[in-house]
């Protein structure tokens, strides 16, 4: 009789990509939450699924998979077998903290990457930057949910601060522009949820979206990358003279692991998340969202937000494309109707060599040919590119991964511009530009070369 009354002190939820997620009441308590609770209608790829029809999965079950993998970091990189005595020497937790500290800690990085996308507005991405007033986003969103008094109620229940959630969970480039301040081992931890190489975000979200999506671009051996998994010491570049500083690095064994997992990365975004029709219908989206939102602006007030989520924006999309007279119509009746814009143009190395800008200037020749109503541009370049961490080679050297790896040397950069148009100036538009390539292309760099002159001389003066 004494199992009646037992409360259960784990639960288990089944995920196809980590079998089980693990939590705990109090753990459970946060997942319970209104907030997180609304993450069950946030796709986490917006209307990816109008392509590939398996992306109907949710942010939801995306922030369990986060927090899960969070938390078997932490365990390989806190194991005392795996820590040098230089890095002990330099986080204080791992020298001197209690067992019942390093179980908070732990406590507060699963929660963070619990809590990491729970500012998400409906639809994910897909119009998040010109759709929220001027300083917000989904980050600044997220610090608010977390700093709510219903949340701050859990976390006193499990002797938190709400302060350590929002750090891990937003990581310092976002985090110091709300104010926040880090310490190295903050640092540490907040990488492992968000850092550009590592980061179980992005671990989570490639095996996820790929099991989804049905293709293979996004898998690697991510239970050997965990496992190899280590803080070592790291000297920024120009700071010679001062000591490296703790980072996460990998040992040896795991760098190809390292190196998959980047290009899982390149590949899933050129081929999947950079897809032209997944991207025209953001467009779509975004122009109907536009329309339809009071003030053609999401609200930055919780108790409102909560109650927006991709339901409410579909039920409004479906009502608008059954009426003419509805706001955002048009839109709506292309998203829901199919009837998206399609590529007119799309960025080649060719054209590129000959002008960088290339989709620009056939966009401009397009809206001033066709008009603005019947074309989209699209660009993206990636920034940065060279992803370097420490390896700790088998003779206990410490080293720039660069040093090792040509794969990580020579990872491309993703790079997409497509020029749009709609369906009714689809067949002229395609025959007027077969004509009018060249032209554009080679006007688009006289053009470039007017604007420089005019606004600051000649190129070598801007040099100076």
């Amino acid at each position: 009789m004494a199992y009646v009354n037992a409360v259960k002190a784990v639960h288990e939820i089944r995920d196809p990509i980590h079998v089980f997620v693990k939590l705990d009441a109090q753990e459970r308590a946060v997942v319970d939450s209104r907030f997180f609770q609304r993450l069950r209608h946030i796709h986490q790829l917006a209307l990816t699924y109008l392509v590939y029809p398996g992306a109907t999965h949710k942010r939801f079950e995306h922030s369990l998979g986060v927090m899960e993998l969070a938390g078997r970091v932490f365990d390989v990189i806190t194991n005392p077998d795996n820590v040098t005595d230089e890095i002990r020497k330099q986080l204080d937790p791992l020298k001197n903290a209690s067992e019942a500290d390093r179980s908070r800690w732990r406590r507060t990085l699963r929660l963070a990457a619990l809590c990491h996308d729970i500012g998400h507005l409906p639809f994910s991405h897909a119009a998040e930057k010109e759709l929220l007033p001027e300083g917000w986003d989904h980050e600044r969103l997220s610090y608010e949910v977390i700093m709510h008094p219903d949340m701050q109620a859990i976390w006193r229940e499990m002797s938190l601060y709400p302060e350590d959630i929002a750090k891990l969970a937003l990581g310092r480039k976002k985090g110091e522009r709300l104010g926040l301040e880090f310490s190295p081992w903050e640092e540490i931890l907040s990488e492992i949820i968000v850092g550009d190489a590592f980061g179980v975000d992005r671990m989570d979200y490639l095996l996820r979206d790929s099991h989804h999506l049905g293709v293979a671009y996004g898998r690697f051996d991510h239970y050997r990358l965990i496992d190899t998994l280590r803080i070592l010491p790291k000297r920024e570049q120009g700071s010679e003279d001062r000591p490296p500083v703790p980072v996460l690095g990998v040992e040896e064994g795991g760098l190809q692991s390292a190196e998959a997992l980047l290009l899982a990365r390149y590949f899933m975004y050129s081929q999947v998340y950079f897809h032209p029709v997944r991207r025209i219908y953001d467009i779509h989206l975004k122009d109907f969202l536009t329309e339809w939102l009071p003030n053609g602006q999401f609200p930055t007030d919780l108790d409102k937000l909560v109650t927006l989520t991709d339901n409410e924006v579909l039920s409004g999309l479906l009502a608008s494309a059954r009426k003419g007279c509805r706001k955002g119509h048009v839109h709506a009746k292309r998203i829901r109707e199919r009837q998206h814009f399609k590529v007119l143009y799309e960025r080649n190395p060719t054209d590129v060599e000959r002008n960088e800008d290339a989709g620009a200037a056939v966009y401009r020749a397009a809206v001033e040919k066709f008009g603005a109503e019947h074309v989209r541009h699209d660009s993206y370049r990636q920034k940065g590119g060279v992803f370097d961490f420490p390896v700790l080679r088998r003779n206990g050297e410490v080293v720039s991964a660069l040093a090792l790896s040509d794969t990580l040397k020579n990872l491309p950069l993703v790079s997409v511009d497509y020029v749009f148009v709609s369906r009714d100036k689809y067949d002229v538009a395609c025959r007027w530009l077969k004509r009018e390539h060249d032209r554009i292309i080679e006007k688009g760099v006289e053009e470039e070369d007017d604007e420089t002159a005019t606004e600051g001389g000649s190129a070598d003066q801007a040099d100076r």
